[in-house]
């Protein structure tokens, strides 16, 4: 029964000798020749090949329906052959000449013919003379194991196909569409899909494939009887294409693209093309991905080749599948500029420029009284002179300060730009062609060249006549001076005249600016320098007591153990009433006893909302008595701005259409799925009510406390709430406020934690806290330590904090306090711990990052002098960020070669200063490390044997270091060494 395919369109024939030919799509049946062609035709099938009559003998019956192909092999004859011992080519020419017409004649329609090379060239002449004898027979040269190079031979002899070694083939080397160009140089090529006669010795997967691939890869096809018989669905989609498919009837060219997971292979005509995907390894060969797209290039337009749904084999997992392609239709830019409009676009090109973010869409971040090096890349078309320039202002001044820009090389230009006001500041980067610096360079090198110039001491004195006209007042005056002196001197005085500093001087500031192009403007935040350098001590001010639950005054009289430790800034975490509502146990318990104090987290009860302090806490007086004893004790206090209510708080009465509601009249509550904060409600930002109104109540709660004396606000979890809140937020407050600083606590992707840092936060937490090995902590400090991430992210090295008990911290013992002590005050302008941390506190829920009766849900008292503190290491390394410039910022950090991957080595370069400060830490708390390490001399210039001075910062200790490689041992005790080196000062 015939099958069902989907055939493509009608096609136009190639014609061979000015009859219309079909592809050939051969049978090879053995040695015999059906009697039955029905079989064959079904399929079909349009020739059958026999073998059994090499040697030209024999006369055998064309079966009805088919055409008869013979093999012949003309090197290869039997003993009793007539031409067995025949040497005269002219007597072999003529017999095979005569057998060949005579079975021609007979209803044969071609021959193949097999071992080509060993006629010794006989075949040629045989092919042609019975060419001219019989038109329209098929002549087809079996090609396999024929080297290319020999194929020159085989050229003109006027066959009409030859055959592929596709059963050779691996389904991956790109030698098949090799063959395939060399083959069509002699004639179209007869994919062979098989060995036929052979034994199978591939799985059933790989001969299907050969045989959809036999279609895509030959202008005609050959397989077995076998394959027939036993992949019929198969050898019939392979025949329907080969019979009409016009993209097999053209020469077209074949390409393979191979990869580890499967082989495309693209048979391309004048306007379609057919493509095989063959899956690889199990990989289905439908699953197209953008890999395959890539390889077909304009071929990209792709649609199934369509068989028979029900039994498809090629959807199978490791098939080969067929698909059509079309040319994808080019794009057609619209023209956007006229020619008169391109004249105008600009000549000097003004690139990347820094510091910026995103070009000028948020502000870059620097500290006021830094000194920031303005960058852009200049340059234009052709050779001329450049000039530029950057104008600068504060953004509430009239008038731009301009500060010319100096090339440093390559294209790179560089102007320093002082920061002497907080707040934002704007720069903008002008260029121009440099007319008369172009005359003065091309003057010069012609007058050294000996070059006749008196021409263009002429064009020299027209450019001042021109500025002259175009000049301020001021410079008029000056330039009408150098044009007289210049018309009455000696040639050799105009040439001195001419490119004298004044007369340069005097052209820049009045010459036009030719091809003048501007970029920016460009916002700086200048911050006060806390924003970049403090550390921070965090503390509940329930747990400054050690007995019962602690005031504000509590916290009053621990200033000095803070202080004795060298912190900068007070953080407590919220200080509002504790709702009562699904109050929040001991540990995060559900169920509240009577005496638990809840999560401050849970802001807001009837006695007042986040501009009201927790009763038992104290009074707005013991607030600013607290303020007023830490600004005296050099300390300045950070509140908290956690955006979330309890139940209890007041808003939810006074203002519900600041909050969602669920459809029976309750309250979501905050959540983070699966998990749920049952003793917390969320506001929302967006609901019918709250714009402007929560917005503007928001912003009321942080003027309010820095009415009462705050300016560093620690805010939480921003991250789930609108960035565009924020961003007006920020801006708003430091509008008026510009010394406020913001501290971003978002623990969340790096995209989102990056994009807070451009919409306004001052700092950032970070991943340090997770970041322990050698690896981790180089590639996350050179991540935020380059562009572009430097110009807008400040990180903030919190060690521990009261939701974060580190994993390295609960087994390390006091050892590993120390080291992560060392590592946060050492990489970064910002770090801070929370209270406990200096007692090397590590008591840990089971399983858990958090910590054991944590302040966050229990008044947690404390022995301040408890043994095995860390307080006096902390004070010494907080005193040492104090006096060492290299240690106030994360900028400026180098990572040398410690030759242990325990130990990490890193220096330090203060801006300005001549030397380094070396910092080795051992990032193993359990045992001793010894480590070899480089010191960094190239930096000066020296050699590898040369001495640097050398101070110990950890004990004062003063000495000198010979040679590049020195030795340390790192101890539990003292895992970490802190030096300050320098070269020695030269006699």
């Amino acid at each position: 029964m015939k099958r069902n395919f989907a055939r493509p369109p009608a096609v136009s024939l190639p014609r061979r000798r000015g009859l219309a030919v079909s592809p050939p799509r051969i049978c090879h049946t053995g040695t015999t020749v059906p009697n039955d062609p029905a079989p064959l035709t079904a399929l079909d099938f349009d020739c059958v090949l026999a073998d059994g009559y090499r040697d030209g003998r024999g006369n055998p019956e064309a079966a009805d329906g088919l055409k008869l192909l013979l093999d012949i092999d003309m090197a290869n004859l039997p003993g009793d052959h007539p031409l067995a011992n025949v040497e005269n080519a002219e007597t072999q020419v003529s017999w095979w000449k005569e057998a060949l017409c005579e079975r021609l004649a007979s209803g044969v329609a071609g021959f193949r013919f097999l071992h080509p090379l060993q006629s010794n060239g006989v075949m040629r002449r045989v092919v042609s003379e019975t060419r001219e004898r019989v038109p329209d027979a098929l002549f087809i040269l079996n090609t396999p194991g024929v080297a290319w190079s020999d194929l020159a031979f085989l050229k003109g002899c006027g066959f009409d196909y030859c055959v592929s070694s596709l059963p050779w083939w691996d389904l991956r080397a790109p030698w098949l569409a090799e063959e395939y160009a060399a083959l069509r140089s002699v004639a179209p090529v007869l994919a062979m899909a098989d060995l036929p006669g052979q034994p199978a010795y591939e799985s059933a997967d790989v001969r299907r494939a050969r045989l959809l691939l036999a279609a895509v890869s030959g202008s005609g096809v050959l397989t077995g009887a076998e394959n027939a018989a036993e992949f019929p669905d198969t050898v019939q989609a392979m025949n329907v294409l080969a019979a009409s498919d016009p993209v097999v009837a053209a020469p077209g060219s074949l390409k393979i693209f191979p990869s580890a997971s499967r082989t495309v292979v693209l048979r391309n005509g004048e306007e379609e093309a057919l493509v095989a995907v063959v899956g690889l390894n199990g990989t289905p060969a439908d699953r197209l991905d953008r890999t395959v797209i890539a390889d077909l290039d304009e071929w990209s337009m792709l649609e199934p080749v369509v068989m028979r749904q029900s039994d498809d084999p090629a959807r199978r997992p490791g098939m080969t599948r067929l698909y059509r392609a079309r040319r994808a239709k080019p794009v057609r830019r619209i023209r956007a500029l006229t020619a008169q409009k391109a004249a105008r676009e600009p000549r000097v090109i003004i690139e990347n420029v820094l510091p910026s973010v995103e070009g000028g869409r948020y502000p870059a971040k620097r500290l006021v009284g830094e000194t920031v090096r303005i960058e852009a890349t200049i340059y234009s078309d052709g050779h001329p002179v450049l000039a530029a320039e950057i104008s600068s202002r504060a953004e509430d001044e009239r008038e731009a300060q301009v500060r010319p820009m100096t090339l440093i090389g390559n294209d790179r230009w560089v102007v320093d730009l002082p920061l002497l006001r907080p707040g934002r500041h704007v720069f903008a980067v002008e260029a121009w062609i440099d007319a008369y610096g172009t005359f003065v360079r091309d003057l010069t090198k012609k007058h050294d060249a000996g070059k006749d110039i008196r021409l263009d001491l002429k064009e020299g004195c027209a450019l001042i006549e021109a500025a002259r006209h175009h000049a301020p007042a001021g410079l008029r005056g000056a330039l009408e001076t150098i044009a007289a002196h210049a018309n009455r001197s000696t040639l050799v005085e105009q040439h001195a005249l001419l490119t004298a500093p004044e007369t340069i001087e005097a052209m820049r500031l009045a010459a036009p600016r030719a091809f003048r192009t501007e970029s920016g403007p460009y916002p700086i935040d200048a911050d006060r320098k806390a924003a970049g350098f403090a550390a921070w001590y965090e503390i509940f001010p329930r747990s400054a007591d050690g007995d019962r639950h602690g005031t504000l005054r509590d916290v009053i009289a621990i200033l000095p153990h803070i202080t004795a430790m060298g912190f900068d800034v007070l953080y407590m975490p919220p200080i509002h009433p504790i709702g009562r509502t699904n109050r929040k146990g001991r540990n995060n318990t559900l169920v509240a006893m009577p005496d638990d104090v809840g999560s401050a987290y849970a802001i807001g009860s009837p006695e007042g909302g986040h501009d009201a302090i927790h009763t038992e806490l104290g009074t707005a007086e013991d607030f600013r008595a607290l303020v007023a004893e830490a600004k005296a004790a050099g300390l300045e206090i950070a509140m908290d701005f956690a955006v979330q209510c309890s139940p209890d708080h007041p808003w939810l009465k006074e203002h519900p259409g600041w909050f969602e509601w669920r459809p029976d009249g309750s309250i979501r509550y905050a959540e983070n799925p699966p998990k749920i904060y049952e003793d917390i409600v969320n506001v929302d930002f967006y609901a019918k009510n709250a714009v402007p109104e929560l917005w503007l109540a928001l912003r009321d709660v942080i003027l309010h406390w820095i009415g009462e004396g705050v300016r560093i606000f620690r805010v939480d979890n921003p991250h789930t709430k609108p960035f565009a809140f924020w961003e007006w937020l920020i801006a708003d407050i430091r509008a008026i406020h510009p010394d406020a600083i913001f501290l971003a606590e978002a623990f969340t992707r790096p995209a989102i934690m990056y994009h807070l840092g451009k919409i306004g936060f001052s700092q950032s937490y970070t991943y340090f806290t997770w970041r322990n090995t050698k690896a981790e902590l180089t590639e996350y400090i050179e991540e935020i330590a380059t562009p572009p991430v430097d110009a807008f992210f400040r990180p903030h090295f919190f060690v521990n904090t009261p939701d974060i008990n580190p994993l390295f911290l609960q087994t390390s013992g006091r050892a590993g306090f120390l080291i992560r002590a060392a590592l946060a005050a050492t990489l970064s302008g910002l770090w801070g711990m929370f209270s406990g941390f200096e007692l090397c506190e590590a008591a840990a829920l089971p399983g858990r990052e958090e910590y054991l009766d944590s302040d966050k849900y229990a008044v947690r008292p404390r022995d301040w002098n408890a043994p095995g503190n860390i307080i006096r290491e902390i004070a010494q390394l907080n005193r040492l960020r104090k006096s060492e410039p290299a240690l106030q910022s994360h900028m400026g950090t180098t990572f040398y070669n410690a030759f242990n991957d325990n130990v990490i080595y890193y220096g330090k370069h203060p801006l300005g200063h001549e030397h380094r400060v070396l910092v080795l830490v051992c990032l193993d708390p359990h045992n001793s490390q010894s480590v070899s390490f480089e010191l960094p001399l190239w930096e000066w210039g020296l050699g590898d044997t040369d001495v640097v001075a050398v101070e110990d910062l950890l004990t004062g200790s003063k000495f000198v270091w010979h040679g590049k490689l020195q030795n340390a041992l790192l101890t539990p005790d003292v895992p970490y060494r802190i030096w300050r080196i320098a070269p020695e000062p030269r006699a």
